[in-house]
């Protein structure tokens, strides 16, 4: 799901859809208006669930998509590797994730773990 807002109400930390890809804005700029031209907005962002760094440029008046990203939680089933199989505790439906490098040691089998979902994709974040 995503929202529809003007450029001007955005803010750091907050979501933005760059390139069709979920982005947490890292920073954003604004110019002032010139003689001829509407004040315009920099953004730079960094991809949720890929970690890309993505940048736009649009005038402040300008509507652009809020992903609505949800954060639920879930119970551990299994480890298979670098996998965790997780049940959601809303729906119980399984999900396999993969488990980022730096959070191997701190998920175990029966631990309840949040997760980030958004249109079919996952992520992991304590």
């Amino acid at each position: 799901m995503k929202a529809l807002t003007e450029v001007r109400m955005l803010k750091e930390g907050k979501y933005v859809i760059i390139d069709d890809e979920p982005c947490t804005i890292m920073s954003i700029t604004s110019s002032k208006p010139g003689k001829h031209g509407a004040a315009k907005a920099r953004m730079e962002a960094i991809g949720v669930f890929d970690s890309q760094k993505r940048t736009a440029v649009h005038p402040v008046t300008t509507k652009i998509y809020v992903p609505i990203i949800a954060r639920k939680s879930g119970q551990v089933l299994a480890l298979i590797g670098d996998t965790a199989q997780i049940m959601d505790l809303e729906d119980y439906s399984t999900i396999e994730l993969k488990i980022p490098e730096e959070m191997q040691d701190r998920i175990e089998p029966g631990k309840e773990i949040p997760f980030l979902h958004y249109e079919g994709k996952y992520k992991i974040v304590l």
